[in-house]
């Protein structure tokens, strides 16, 4: 597994705002993900991660400002950049079976490496990749929430994306089976070389997934700051979390986002 990194910008946020009637979600933010970087957004609720992660996705428009992907302005879902959504129960089709579910990600037209098209064998293949491949032909509904979670991720990497999104996509799971997903994500991402934008209010996911975490204040949103995580990888639930690195970023992140909330 290779860890190393392009220092590039392969996303570039510069001073965007977003304006909803009177109301003032995202004040002015402006910073860089280079390629192959893994990046987390936290902040309070409420303060506009999920809105911003819609703009990078070209799927809401800044008001002031501009998002750019590989140099070209994001004026809609540009190829090559997939968004996994937080309520996977809403975002699969109950209809289809996990292999159909697959099969239609393969037919995205935004499947930049797959051309838009990908045969079953490589859906397949993705499945083997969350560990799902023996449930292939089970439906959402008869699978557990973590399960139907990695069908989406499944879904969402068959079109071989540069760049994955993710709107806090295990908040609605148990603990045990969150952090299954965090070391499979982890997995997936230094094998597929992806580059990742993570939205979380959790301070212990955000440390134990990151590269760097982009601290956000409360609406109307801007960044507090940029923290990067010394924590060497590959990293492990327990000896990570129990490291004196982890601890110190936890306590320090601690006290500027819940340290200002509360002062509010």
């Amino acid at each position: 597994m290779k860890w190393d990194v392009d220092v590039r910008p392969e996303i570039a946020v510069e001073g965007v705002g977003k304006v909803f009637g009177a109301f003032t979600a995202i004040e002015e933010l402006s910073f860089e993900v280079p390629k192959g970087r893994f990046i987390s957004l936290l902040g309070p609720s409420g303060c506009g991660k999920s809105t911003i992660l819609r703009m990078l996705a070209g799927l809401a428009a800044p008001t002031r400002g501009a998002v750019s992907f590989k140099g070209a302005p994001v004026l809609e879902p540009p190829p090559g950049m997939v968004y996994v959504f937080q309520q996977y129960t809403k975002s699969l089709f109950p209809w289809l079976t996990v292999l159909g579910n697959v099969e239609f990600g393969a037919r995205s037209p935004h499947a930049a490496r797959a051309g838009g098209r990908t045969g079953r064998e490589e859906c397949m293949e993705t499945l083997r990749l969350v560990g799902l491949e023996a449930h292939a032909a089970s439906y959402p509904w008869q699978l557990s929430g973590g399960m139907q979670q990695r069908v989406a991720i499944a879904r969402a990497l068959v079109a071989r994306p540069e760049v994955l999104l993710m709107d806090e996509p295990f908040s609605a799971l148990d603990a045990l089976t969150r952090e299954s997903l965090q070391d499979l994500l982890l997995r997936l991402w230094g094998e597929l070389a992806l580059t990742v934008i993570f939205v979380t209010h959790d301070i212990a996911e955000a440390i134990y997934l990151s590269d760097e975490i982009v601290v956000l204040s409360s609406a109307p949103s801007r960044i507090l700051t940029r923290v990067s995580v010394e924590i060497g990888r590959p990293r492990e639930q327990l000896a990570t979390r129990e490291s004196a690195q982890f601890l110190a970023h936890r306590r320090s992140l601690y006290q500027l986002v819940v340290g200002r909330e509360q002062a509010a």
